[in-house]
């Protein structure tokens, strides 16, 4: 296994402590559908959460791990929570988190472990008409900054 892989798997590891510690129950770890993956499922009385988590060793250009998580990633882990969702007929409120680790590889330490709860939403859809069959049909709307 390479380097990053070896990291990322030990980072999944310790999030998906990090969870159980704050009395989550880890219902899937890498959840795959097609090319989509969510790395942590976990759910507790109320919610379940779609939980991404990004390890780094280094601050490179000054961004955290979290900022890594961009709004491809956004996306992709939104429609596969949509699929599992639909597939196992969830019917708990769902939100989606993002656990940043950032280790000091040479001691295997955690020197910042951050749990953030609703790190993003889903991206807003509406429906419109469409002109050519009379058919609603879903838009997604685009975000505007600063709102």
């Amino acid at each position: 296994m390479a380097l990053h892989n070896e990291l990322g798997k030990w980072g999944e590891d310790v999030a998906a402590n990090l969870l159980k510690q704050k009395n989550y129950r880890i219902v899937q770890q890498n959840w795959r559908m097609g090319h989509l993956e969510v790395d942590i499922i976990a759910e507790d009385c109320q919610t379940i959460a779609f939980v991404e988590v990004k390890t780094r060793t280094t601050l490179f250009g000054n961004k955290v791990p979290e900022e890594y998580v961009d709004k491809e990633k956004e996306t992709n882990i939104c429609h596969a929570a949509h699929i599992y969702v639909k597939k196992f007929s969830i019917s708990k409120q769902i939100r989606f988190d993002v656990i940043s680790i950032l280790a000091d590889p040479s001691t295997n330490q955690i020197t910042r472990l951050e749990h953030i709860e609703n790190a993003f939403y889903p991206p807003l859809r509406t429906i419109t008409e469409n002109s050519y069959t009379g058919q609603s049909r879903w838009h997604t709307k685009k975000k505007r900054r600063g709102l």
